[in-house]
């Protein structure tokens, strides 16, 4: 039995939560999502709160039941509060800043990366060495995150690059005489 499916995702005020068949959809004061669960999964929405059960006792169902109820409850935290990455930038002269619907990364190219903003993500810079990535899609907001870290990573020996807030980045020793 899963210990993650078998809870119950309770619903907060101001979302709206319908479910239809396969298909779970959530509205909040954020945006709205959909998902398709799949069929050996049954969703029914009672007193607020959604429940999500196997239809059968098939390895499939068992996999795909904590998983589809925490896809559920990832779109009801998301259209309620939203999700954050903060990225960091380490290295001399690496900076970043927002201009209009691009984010402008310099990263020691010779050219500056323009990273052109997707629709339903903020994206702000504090500081020129932080990025904030902010959504109600946490796999949109993942995914942001790690394309922009996808340009310049961190190296092993300076820490030079583009890490998240809460990585820690293992360095390695440099050379010896």
């Amino acid at each position: 039995m899963s210990r993650i499916g078998k809870h119950a995702v309770k619903v907060p005020a101001g979302v709206d939560a319908s479910v239809s068949g396969q298909d779970v959809s959530v509205k909040g004061k954020l945006g709205q999502l959909k998902l398709a669960v799949n069929g050996e999964i049954k969703v029914s929405l009672e007193d607020g709160t959604i429940k999500v059960e196997p239809k059968s006792q098939s390895r499939l169902a068992q996999t795909m039941w904590a998983t589809s109820r925490t896809l559920i409850n990832n779109m009801v935290v998301g259209v309620s509060t939203g999700f954050t990455t903060n990225l960091e930038i380490n290295g001399v002269g690496y900076r970043a800043a927002v201009q209009g619907k691009e984010l402008v990364l310099t990263l020691g190219f010779s050219h500056e990366v323009r990273y052109p903003i997707p629709e339903g993500i903020t994206i702000k810079c504090e500081k020129p060495t932080s990025i904030a990535i902010s959504g109600f899609d946490k796999q949109r907001v993942g995914q942001v995150a790690a394309e922009i870290r996808g340009y310049k990573k961190p190296e092993p020996f300076k820490g030079k690059g583009i890490k998240y807030d809460n990585e820690t980045v293992l360095r390695k020793e440099g050379k010896k005489k």
